[in-house]
């Protein structure tokens, strides 16, 4: 690719309309829709977690009434899930299947560079690699799968997203998958880039959702106004029909 248009796009500062034909562009190679963002080095140190060398306290380890209650709430509805019938548990788990139509994956790259994209839950983790070989700057280099803590290996791709827990959304890690000995293996390798220049470029655009077209009414043509007509403010009574006189005989 040459070097000009690369520079083009990763000024991604563009007019709204030029980054989201950029962004539809992509998607439409690729099939799925896709962000690129890169995530902060400073906040993956942080865990939250206290380090080894720091003791908790006796009362640390005793039971609380909070602790005691629920885990008899965690028993006792495995008994009741163990009453239920085969046909209920079915019903129900494809009840909480329908509510998702969506999941969104994110894969974390070494070079901080994170790439999220939109799969169906039926879709499989197949899927998921096959986008990963279009957007990859090196898919001739083997790579793997992974999900943290702890450290598993996604070795059965033939999951759906929604069986191996990825719905409605789900982190996943990348790392190339060569032997210590491999000539490939090297610092040049590990420090990148993992994803295409032009995909790289995409960094920062969001896709936005189109709004659909306002259906403006036509306006109903007015009905002339009816005149009623006004009223006599002085009624004359009505005239008397003449009748025959009782006593007059012909």
């Amino acid at each position: 690719m040459d070097e000009q248009p690369a520079k083009k796009l990763k000024r991604y500062q563009f007019p709204l309309d030029i980054s989201q034909d950029q962004l539809s562009a992509v998607a439409e190679e690729l099939g799925h829709e896709i962000c690129v963002f890169m995530s902060s080095s400073a906040s993956t140190g942080q865990t939250g977690l206290p380090s080894s060398n720091e003791e908790e306290p006796d009362d640390f380890y005793d039971l609380t009434p909070e602790d005691y209650y629920r885990l008899m709430g965690n028993k006792i509805g495995a008994q009741s899930e163990m009453l239920k019938t085969r046909k209920i548990r079915e019903a129900e788990a494809a009840a909480r299947r329908a509510r998702y139509t969506k999941a969104v994956v994110r894969v974390r790259f070494p070079d901080n560079y994170i790439l999220e994209a939109n799969f169906k839950p039926s879709e499989k983790i197949q899927d998921l690699v096959d986008l990963l070989l279009k957007v990859i700057a090196r898919p001739d280099i083997p790579f793997y799968l992974y999900t943290t803590p702890p450290k598993e290996r996604l070795k059965d791709t033939s999951k759906d997203f929604y069986t191996a827990s990825f719905v409605p959304g789900a982190n996943v890690y990348f790392s190339y998958d060569l032997p210590n000995d491999s000539q490939l293996n090297s610092e040049e390798t590990k420090t990148g880039p993992y994803l295409r220049e032009e995909i790289r470029s995409l960094n920062g655009l969001v896709p936005i959702p189109k709004q659909a077209a306002t259906v403006i009414p036509e306006p109903v043509p007015a009905s002339a106004p009816t005149i009623m007509p006004s009223a006599d403010p002085n009624p004359r009574p009505a005239a008397k029909k003449p009748t025959k006189p009782k006593w007059l005989k012909l």
